[in-house]
């Protein structure tokens, strides 16, 4: 019993252990990545979903960009945040800084995507005694029971939708010794979901560069892989319709209705991120 006992905590450890991995680069290319596109963040589907926001990744057989869109995920575990990757030019190419999961925001090339992630750490939310808890100033909670929810405009900086670091055009931003020190440790690499949503979107010829142009029709999406989703579609319907209204970046300053049933937290000390903005329009608002 006692052989049987310990032979399954090791296998435990090993499970926990394996998706342990440190920040590193995947791809490497002469061709500068495609502008950031606008869009609009679906509905959050529930309780513990982190936004991952969209980016441009390679597919060599196609010589070509594709959008993987932003989509919801739930946290793998407690505690769980999202640094997304980047494109950081090094030597005449572009080569992509894979995103990964930990405990503290690191270092993601100053890139604006949007909705919390500045280019400066994560302003979207925090973890509070196990469960997390919503800036509803930059995270679409419209239409979704979310048990904790607070409202605080932060400042951006950075209005560029530019898509990669260093080089000519690209942001010029550094990373600070703290950065530096969260990307070395180990983290947990992109859920299996994660990995999926990307295979899938590789294989969707409306999100190639060369047929969207930069402006793909589905953008984002309410969970992993719901590409067929209406709520889908209508990221792209509001993106062209927020682009001609107003600037994506304008801060949020109108007032804040929250529903009884809700909580509502104060905003997060700065521990977790340094810089946020808000990214939703009031005209996202019904």
């Amino acid at each position: 019993m006692k052989t049987s006992l310990y032979k399954t905590l090791v296998a435990a450890a090993v499970l926990s252990i394996a998706p342990l991995v440190q920040a590193q680069i995947s791809v490497s290319i002469g061709i500068a990545p495609p502008a950031l596109p606008v869009y609009a963040q679906p509905d959050i589907p529930g309780d513990g979903y982190l936004w991952t926001p969209g980016y441009w990744s390679w597919n060599a057989n196609d010589n070509d960009y594709f959008w993987i869109p932003g989509t919801w995920v739930a946290a793998p575990f407690v505690g769980a945040l999202w640094t997304p990757g980047y494109w950081g030019f090094d030597g005449n190419r572009y080569a992509w800084n894979n995103g990964y999961w930990g405990q503290h925001i690191g270092y993601y090339g100053g890139i604006n995507y949007g909705f919390g992630y500045t280019g400066v750490g994560y302003q979207g939310g925090y973890w509070d005694h196990g469960s997390f808890s919503y800036n509803r100033t930059v995270n679409n909670i419209r239409n979704t029971h979310v048990t904790n929810i607070y409202s605080s405009n932060v400042i951006n900086n950075q209005h560029s939708h530019v898509s990669f670091n260093g080089g000519r055009n690209g942001v010029q931003m550094t990373a600070s010794k703290n950065e530096e020190l969260i990307n070395s440790m180990p983290h947990n690499r992109p859920t299996e979901g994660q990995a999926q949503h990307e295979t899938d979107a590789r294989g969707k010829p409306d999100l190639r560069f060369a047929v969207n142009h930069g402006s793909p029709k589905i953008a984002a999406t309410p969970e992993l892989g719901s590409f067929n989703s209406p709520k889908a579609e209508s990221s792209r319907i509001e993106q062209v319709r927020v682009a001609h209204v107003s600037s994506p970046n304008r801060p949020n300053n109108g007032p804040a209705h929250e529903d009884n049933h809700q909580n509502s937290r104060p905003a997060p000390n700065q521990n977790q991120a340094r810089h946020a903005a808000p990214e939703r329009e009031e005209e996202h608002r019904k």
